[in-house]
């Protein structure tokens, strides 16, 4: 009886607004595929499953997040702990790949104004930050470098001969004893 009970409820039609199914169904971007998880299935879990399903593709880009969406709504996004959640009638679970997250990032700096920082202040908070940044391998870094080799062959050198010279050192000891 109990069986028959459980069966009624995972068989029942999509369309039933009372529906509780045991899954949730995420939509991924990269491949087109629809993966069902279980009903209180982590969002890092699941992510990483579908992940390793894209390595064995060739070319697809790895998922970021899950997020859930409806048209008209703002996403809904879930965190690595977060458990997967059906929210019912037009919302769709689907993962974000790094190129739809850098469209949407470059849609917000488009519809938003831009803003000026006047001045930001160090860690110290007593004089403000250089924004430029530096090349890394300048004349100077490689300079230090190649100050510290010559530094590191001398002082091997000193005590190469340091310890060449240490018995008759020793001996010159000894014998004014």
């Amino acid at each position: 009886m109990a069986e028959e009970e459980v069966e009624t409820k995972v068989n029942l039609p999509r369309s039933d607004p009372q529906r509780h199914l045991p899954f949730v169904e995420v939509c991924c971007k990269s491949s087109g595929n629809t993966r069902r998880f279980a009903a209180g299935t982590e969002a890092g879990f699941a992510l990483g499953l579908i992940n390793r399903k894209l390595d064995s593709g060739i070319g697809s880009p790895p998922a970021l997040h899950i997020e859930a969406v409806k048209e008209g709504e703002e996403p809904v996004s879930f965190g690595p702990n977060s458990v997967l959640v059906d929210y019912g009638d037009g919302w769709k679970l689907q993962t974000v790949t790094e190129i739809q997250a850098l469209r949407k990032d470059e849609q917000v700096q488009s519809s938003t104004t831009t803003t000026h920082i006047s001045s930001v202040k160090g860690l110290d908070g007593s004089r403000p930050m250089k924004s430029e940044s530096q090349p890394v391998s300048s004349f100077l870094y490689i300079g230090k470098i190649l100050i510290a080799f010559i530094l590191m062959f001398v002082l091997g050198a000193i005590f190469t001969l340091a310890l060449e010279n240490l018995p008759g050192l020793i001996l010159l000891i000894n014998s004014s004893m």
